[in-house]
C-alpha cells in the first residue's frame, strides 16, 4: 500500500533509544510514500513515541496530543512506546488518540493507519511484555549530526523503582554482524559520530530463538561488540551512551583508553551514594565499586568526561542518607549529574515501601544536587582550558552561533560558519562564556 502525498510528523520523549526507534519508524513510513514534516505543521499522521520513566513524561504525552490536534484537528494520532505498553487503557482515554501500539506493535504502525476519519474509539494493540522476545534493530540518520545505534533492548534487572523491564521485556541484543552492518550504513550516510544505545548496554550479548522464543545463552559480550565496531572503516567517533558500573569492566575501560575511535566519555548510573539506599533499590553494586570505576577511568584517561545519574527522594532516604550521597558525589572526580526526583510508579516494589519523602523535600534535594552538578561542570571545563581537542560541529544556527562537542564532551560555542557543519575540527579551548560553554580558537594546521 502506498501513502504517497501523505505527511507524517514525530514527537519523541525520553532516551536516545527512543530517538533511534523513531528514526527507524520514520524510514519505514517514508519508504511507503510519506513525507516527513516538522511537528508544528499539522501532518496527516502524528506519531508520539513515549517514555514512562517519570510521571511528568505521562502528563507530557497528553499535552503533545492537544498540541497536535490544535495544528490539525483531523490528524491521525498514534501513541507508541513505553507508556503505550504500560498504560494503554489510560492513553485511550485521551481525546483525539486513534491508536495505541505497544512494545512489538510500534514497528507495525503502517498496518493500523487509515484516513477514513478520526476513530470514534481508540484502538489498542499490544501484547503481554512476557511475550516480547524479538530484537528490532534501529538507528537514527538525518535528524542530528550524530547517530544513535540501538544494539540492545530490555533488562533482566529488578531495580525497585524502575518500570523499564515491564515496558521493554527481557534483555536481548542485536548480533555483532548486524550491528557492524548498521554502523557501515550510518557511515555511508555521512555521519561522523555514532552513539551506542540500549536499555542495559553493558548486558549486550543475549540473543533469541525465533522459532520457540527461548532465549539463547550469552554468546558474546559488550567488549566483543566494541572491538568489532572499532574496526569499521569510516567511523570517526563512537560514544557509549550509558553503562551500569557493575558491567563496566577494566577491559572495557582499557580498550576505550587505547582506541582512536571510542571517545573518553562515560555515563555511569549511580542512583544513590548511600549503600543502604542502593540495597533498597536492588542495585547490583555498592558505592565502593562505583568509586573504583571512576578511579580506573581517571587513571587511564585523566581528561575523560564522566556523567552520573542520581535519584533523590527514594522511599526511606533520610536527610543523612541524602547527605551521604551528596558528600560521596562531591568527592568523586566526575563531570556532571543527571538528577531525577523519585516519582511513584505503578507495579514497582518501591511504591509500597515505607519512608515516603515529602515532595517539597524531594525538590530541595534535587536543587542541591543540580547546584553541585553546575559546580562539577565548571570545574571540569576549567581543567580543560588552553588545551587542544577536536570538535564535531552541529547543524544548528542559533542567532549566528553554532555548537559542537569535543572528544571528552566539552560543549563548544563558536560563531556560525556553514563550512564547519558536520566537520571535525582541531581547536584550542580558550575561555568559559557567560552561558557556561567553552569558546575555542580554530587550529591553523592539523595536530
Amino acid at each position: 500500500m502506498s501513502f504517497s502525498g501523505k505527511t507524517v510528523s514525530f514527537h519523541t520523549l525520553g532516551c536516545k533509544l527512543n530517538f533511534s526507534e523513531t528514526s527507524t519508524i520514520a524510514r519505514l513510513m517514508q519508504e511507503k510514500g510519506f513525507q516527513k514534516i516538522p511537528f508544528d505543521q499539522g501532518a496527516d499522521v502524528c506519531v508520539i513515541n513515549t517514555c514512562s520513566v517519570t510521571e511528568n513524561a505521562d502528563k507530557e504525552c497528553k499535552q503533545i496530543v492537544r498540541t497536535a490536534l490544535s495544528k490539525n484537528p483531523d490528524t491521525f494520532i498514534a501513541v507508541v512506546g513505553c507508556y503505550a505498553q504500560l498504560k494503554p487503557e489510560e492513553i485511550s482515554t485521551i481525546e483525539g488518540v486513534d491508536v495505541v501500539l505497544g512494545a512489538s506493535e510500534k514497528f507495525k504502525l503502517l498496518n493500523y493507519i487509515h484516513f477514513s476519519g478520526k476513530n470514534i474509539q481508540t484502538e489498542i494493540h499490544n501484547c503481554e511484555i512476557s511475550d516480547v522476545h524479538t530484537f528490532v534493530d534501529s538507528f537514527s540518520v538525518g535528524d542530528r549530526t550524530r547517530s544513535f545505534l540501538k544494539v540492545q533492548d530490555g533488562c533482566d534487572y529488578s531495580c525497585t523503582f524502575c518500570t523499564i523491564p515491564l515496558a521493554r521485556g527481557k534483555s536481548r541484543s542485536d548480533s555483532i554482524e548486524n550491528a557492524v552492518m548498521n554502523a557501515e550504513k550510518i557511515v555511508a550516510s555521512g555521519v561522523k559520530e555514532i552513539v551506542l544505545t540500549g536499555v542495559n548496554l553493558g548486558d549486550f550479548g543475549y540473543g533469541v530463538e525465533i522459532d520457540n522464543a527461548t532465549r539463547k545463552r550469552k554468546e558474546y559480550t559488550f567488549l566483543d561488540l566494541i572491538k568489532e565496531l572499532d574496526k569499521v572503516k569510516g567511523i570517526e567517533r563512537i560514544r557509549i551512551s550509558s553503562i551500569e558500573p557493575n558491567l563496566l569492566t577494566n577491559e572495557v575501560i582499557e580498550f576505550v583508553a587505547n582506541s582512536q575511535k571510542f571517545m573518553p566519555h562515560f555515563h555511569i548510573p549511580l542512583q544513590s551514594g548511600c549503600n543502604d539506599i542502593l540495597a533498597l533499590m536492588k542495585r547490583r553494586y555498592k558505592r565502593e565499586l562505583y568509586q573504583d570505576r571512576v578511579s580506573k577511568i581517571k587513571e587511564l584517561m585523566p581528561h575523560c568526561c564522566i556523567g552520573v545519574d542520581v535519584i533523590v527522594g527514594f522511599p526511606g532516604e533520610t536527610n543523612q542518607h541524602f547527605m551521604d550521597t551528596y558528600n560521596f558525589i562531591n568527592g568523586l572526580d566526575v563531570s556532571y549529574l543527571h538528577v531525577f526526583t523519585y516519582s511513584e510508579r505503578d507495579n514497582t516494589e518501591a511504591i509500597n515501601m515505607e519512608g515516603r519523602v515529602d515532595y517539597a523535600e524531594r525538590k530541595r534535594r534535587n536543587k542541591q544536587l543540580r547546584m553541585l552538578s553546575a559546580k562539577k561542570i565548571h570545574h571540569f571545563y576549567e581543567e580543560n582550558l588552553h588545551k587542544k581537542f577536536t570538535v564535531l560541529f552541529e547543524h544548528e544556527n542559533k542567532n549566528g552561533i553554532m555548537y559542537g562537542f569535543t572528544e571528552n564532551y566539552l560543549k563548544i560555542v563558536h560563531p556560525f560558519d556553514e563550512s564547519l557543519v558536520n566537520q571535525i575540527i582541531p581547536v584550542s579551548t580558550k575561555s568559559i562564556t557567560e552561558d557556561g560553554l567553552v569558546s575555542v580558537e580554530l587550529a591553523t594546521c592539523s595536530q
